[in-house]
């Protein structure tokens, strides 16, 4: 029997998974007008997309007041749930995808700038939340690239960070592998494009989520 050449898959969710990206820049140009920040660019806002929402704000306008990125967040989570409520799909192939891995005996795990509230609504609306026993979120943890999040998905599965690869879209997802020296696989149909990724060396870089089995079974 072939041995799997990890025995934990971590997913990062928007952009690697669900194909959000447009609805988040969306949600952050209405906060913006709501509560009195400049507007910003669909590339700035893009490129900020894999934070956690306070870090990413502070990204965006690094001379606001605390309480003004407090305000901003508060607003993107009333635009993201309740006004401009849009559900985002998953990338074609990431379902069977995630459920082919989990049938091969990967355990697989979530590590997210998201909220707990959001993960969990998006979990539950894709029926992927059994394929996810373990899960971790930016706003009850360390926010990327900060590795906190990984290195307590580690601890829950008592796995070393040898056993694990990081799959993601941002090169927020590799540098927090990399602190670590965990593995990461890059995919470049997300927010942060093939070069930026390629530059933070990970395994390999993919196109289309549905390579990664292949790639796997290669290794």
């Amino acid at each position: 029997m072939k041995t799997k050449p990890y025995e934990l898959l971590i997913f990062d969710w928007d952009g690697t998974l669900i194909d959000s990206a447009a609805h988040i820049v969306s949600c952050i140009h209405l906060v913006h007008s709501k509560v009195g920040l400049d507007a910003r660019s669909n590339e700035a806002i893009r490129n900020i997309i894999g934070l956690g929402l306070e870090e990413a704000f502070q990204a965006l306008h690094p001379q606001a007041a605390s309480s003004q990125i407090q305000a901003a967040a508060h607003e993107y989570k009333q635009q993201f749930f309740l006004h401009n409520r849009k559900a985002s799909a998953l990338f074609a192939g990431a379902r069977e995808t995630v459920e082919a891995l989990d049938r091969q005996g990967y355990l697989l795990a979530i590590a997210t700038s998201k909220s707990r509230q959001g993960l969990n609504q998006v979990l539950a609306e894709t029926a992927l939340k059994p394929l996810f026993p373990i899960t971790r979120c930016a706003d009850e943890t360390s926010s990327k690239p900060h590795p906190l999040m990984l290195e307590e998905i580690l601890a829950e599965y008592d796995l070393p960070a040898s056993a694990a690869l990081m799959i993601g879209d941002t090169e927020y997802d590799l540098q927090m592998a990399h602190t670590i020296q965990m593995h990461a696989a890059g995919v470049s149909y997300g927010v942060h494009g093939r070069e930026r990724l390629v530059a933070l060396n990970p395994r390999v870089c993919l196109e289309d989520i549905r390579e990664l089995p292949v790639w796997l079974e290669s290794l």
